[in-house]
This record gives C-alpha cells, sequence and structure tokens, in this order.
C-alpha cells in the first residue's frame, strides 16, 4: 500500500523544536487545532507533553532537543495560566 501524502503545503519554516516541519502541514499549525479542539483539556495536554519529554530525554539521545521541547510546553502552559 502506498503512502499518502496529504497535497498542503508547509506553513512555514521548519525549527525542530518550536515548529517541526511534520506538524505544518494544512492551513493551521497541528498545535492551534488542538488547543482549539481540546478546550479546557488542552492545558492538560501540554502538561503530558512536559512530562514526556523530561521522562526521555536521557534515553533517546537527544536531550538538549528533548529538554527544549519540554520548556516549550512549560512556556504554553504558563501562556495558558498567564491568559495568553
Amino acid at each position: 500500500m502506498m503512502a499518502h501524502t496529504p497535497p498542503f503545503k508547509t506553513i512555514g519554516p521548519s525549527d525542530e523544536v518550536n515548529s517541526p516541519a511534520h506538524y505544518n502541514f494544512g492551513e493551521i499549525e497541528a498545535i492551534a487545532y488542538l488547543k482549539d479542539n481540546l478546550g479546557d483539556g488542552y492545558p492538560f495536554y501540554l502538561e503530558g507533553n512536559i512530562k514526556k519529554y523530561l521522562h526521555r530525554y536521557r534515553y533517546k539521545g537527544k536531550a538538549l532537543q528533548d529538554l527544549k521541547k519540554a520548556q516549550w510546553y512549560l512556556n504554553q502552559l504558563i501562556d495558558q495560566y498567564e491568559g495568553k
């Protein structure tokens, strides 16, 4: 079976921590969709990703990248509580 490649354009420059290319296909970035779709559950999603990246940074071979991803999600969670 052939893999399906969506006919979408990339939304902007790729950055493996702040805006990975694989999350930027379509009309909106995946994180914006999740925020809208999850509503009040969005902070829990952010918390889960923080925990995921803090748990695996020692083992995956990209410690600094995973720590920066945890930091990115933590900043998003802080923004939620600051009303941004």
